[in-house]
């Protein structure tokens, strides 16, 4: 995949944020111009959207079907000491919501997202997209901990991939080895019918295999 260069050297929370036609293309420019057109013009839409500061996009939905491993189980449960950001339980049809806020001070988005747990109150996850790094994207899940991402579009799906995860302590940033990662995270956002469209995650470990696996489906439902 290449990185515009001017992704890379722009300063965090300066980056060219919008078209001429006020449509963001923050996203768009972590691609190449024939990938960012290969896709559903409702995908290239929903990443497109420019946002105030502070103004949220939400997105309603369910989970579809949550399955893990034993190992993936464990790792879900250990990493509540960081915020709890993968899924904690194998479910299936229950209610999700995501929230896309805009947040001008960090130069990216907070993504919250809130996933139903039966007997209990919903699970809650945060992360932030920083537009920023060695691939011009990174998630930041809190607690000094994130990864860099890349972005690709396959299939007319748009596809997150981890690449590396890091710590950030004391004004520094250390890289895990691979011996010490989960795994590869990947992300895939893909268009259904009537402007439905579904978020699939995996964490694959290069050793034990799929470790975490889950499907949802939503729908946008106010900007």
């Amino acid at each position: 995949m290449r990185v515009e260069a001017s992704v890379l050297e722009a300063p965090l929370g300066r980056l060219p944020v919008s078209d001429d036609d006020g449509g963001d293309r923050r996203f768009r420019m972590l691609m190449r111009a024939e990938e960012w057109a290969s896709l559903p013009v409702a995908i290239r839409q929903r990443f497109s959207k420019h946002l105030a500061n502070g103004a949220t996009a939400l997105y309603a939905g369910e989970v579809l079907e949550t399955t893990m491993s034993r190992v993936g189980w464990l790792l879900a449960q250990a990493a509540r000491l960081i915020g709890g950001p993968l899924p904690l339980m194998r479910n299936r049809h229950v209610p999700a919501v995501v929230a896309v806020t805009e947040d001008h001070l960090s130069g990216g988005q907070i993504w919250t997202r809130l996933y139903g747990r039966p007997g209990g109150f919903a699970q809650v996850v945060h992360s932030c997209k920083r537009f920023a790094g060695a691939t011009g994207l990174e998630e930041y899940v809190g607690y000094g901990v994130g990864m860099t991402l890349t972005v690709e579009a396959r299939a007319g799906a748009l596809i997150f991939r981890s690449k590396d995860y890091f710590v950030e302590l004391f004004g520094r940033r250390w890289l895990l080895p691979a011996w010490l990662a989960p795994g590869a995270t990947v992300v895939t956002h893909a268009e259904l019918p009537d402007g439905r469209f579904s978020f699939t995650l995996q964490l694959i470990h290069p050793r034990l295999g799929l470790l975490i696996r889950q499907m949802a489906m939503f729908r946008e439902v106010v900007s």
